[in-house]
């Protein structure tokens, strides 16, 4: 015979925590992505805001890092690899 499971408040409440927690992570690894490429587009362009669209990407990378949405070296990684696309085209 199968036992009944018991749920708990806390069970209930940590599950409605981790799906906020995951949507806001979500959101920000899909801003992350989104001017990542933004910067990449405008690099390849050589467009004329390309150095302000790197700075916003940067930004936008040291913060996700800062809250443990990628690891630091992946934003580093990212970071560097910009860079070196940027001053290639110079």
């Amino acid at each position: 015979m199968a036992e009944k499971k018991v749920f708990k408040r806390k069970h209930v409440k940590n599950v409605r925590k981790t799906k906020k927690q995951r949507a806001r992570n979500v959101r920000e690894k899909n801003l992350v992505k989104l001017t990542l490429k933004t910067a990449r587009q405008a690099v390849i362009a050589k467009a004329a805001d390309v150095v302000e669209k790197i700075k916003k990407a940067v930004s936008v990378l040291d913060k996700a890092a800062e809250r443990g949405i990628i690891h630091a070296n992946k934003a580093a990684r990212l970071k560097s690899r910009l860079n070196l696309a940027f001053n290639k085209t110079k």
